[in-house]
């Protein structure tokens, strides 16, 4: 493996050609997850880096006009150590090992050491310490700003502890339900579903549907499904 620090940074135009097959929206590399050395990496198999380079979609120019072009970009990564060769375990493929052997093949596995752009990660350094350094400031905000802050928390708590409010008592009144009824009551019953924001609202409340009730429904609308297409079937013999 070739020492980075005695060949140089890498170019520009080589940390783009990284960042493309870094990002997988745009090169369509899917890169898988490994550990290397106690670590957590992404890696992939050479050919599927290739395959990146050289595709054209929609009209578009490939990264790379041939496959050859393709090989000395990826050994080039190789060299700058923006990837390194590894091969996976005997036992447990997800464990990588690095390869002596750093040259590029298409059939053997890289794993990614670029880490992509940085900056995201630094405007969030940024600001995590804006906001510290804001509330440390808080005594010296403007009264205005102080009591606005005051009351958009205090409406926040109350919100949340609506919700909790709520959740325990639609509990409560499952509970009693089940045990008065043979069914739950269940008030907001897409209370925490998957749904939006209003739908969680919506219906007030439902009775809870036994699971046993569920399978003869499922059953009859199969054998309803299966008898309509035997009709079917039946009339296009008589036709």
């Amino acid at each position: 493996m070739a020492d980075a620090n005695e060949i140089g940074s890498p170019s520009k135009e080589l940390l783009g050609f990284a960042s493309y097959l870094y990002k997988p929206d745009k090169s369509g590399l899917r890169a898988r997850e490994g550990v290397l050395n106690g670590r957590r990496v992404q890696y992939f198999k050479g050919k599927s880096a290739l395959n990146a380079l050289t595709k054209s979609d929609d009209g578009q120019t490939p990264k790379c006009a041939t496959r050859e072009d393709a090989i000395e970009w990826m050994q080039d990564l190789l060299d700058y150590q923006l990837i390194v060769r590894c091969d996976k375990d005997a036992q447990n493929a997800r464990l990588l090992r690095i390869n002596p052997m750093q040259n590029f093949d298409e059939e053997t596995y890289y794993a990614w050491l670029y880490e992509g752009s940085r900056l995201l990660v630094i405007l969030g350094g940024i600001g995590v310490v804006a906001v510290v350094l804001a509330g440390v400031m808080f005594p010296l905000w403007p009264s205005v700003l102080r009591n606005g802050t005051w009351y958009l928390s205090m409406l926040a708590l109350g919100l949340l502890g609506l919700l909790f409010g709520i959740a325990i008592v639609r509990l409560i009144i499952y509970i009693i339900t089940v045990v008065t009824y043979p069914q739950g009551l269940w008030i907001f019953p897409n209370l925490f579903e998957d749904v939006g924001f209003f739908e969680s609202f919506v219906p007030l409340h439902a009775w809870e549907v036994p699971k046993d009730a569920k399978k003869p429904a499922q059953v009859a609308e199969a054998d309803a499904g299966t008898l309509g297409a035997a009709d079917t079937d039946a009339d296009a013999k008589t036709e």
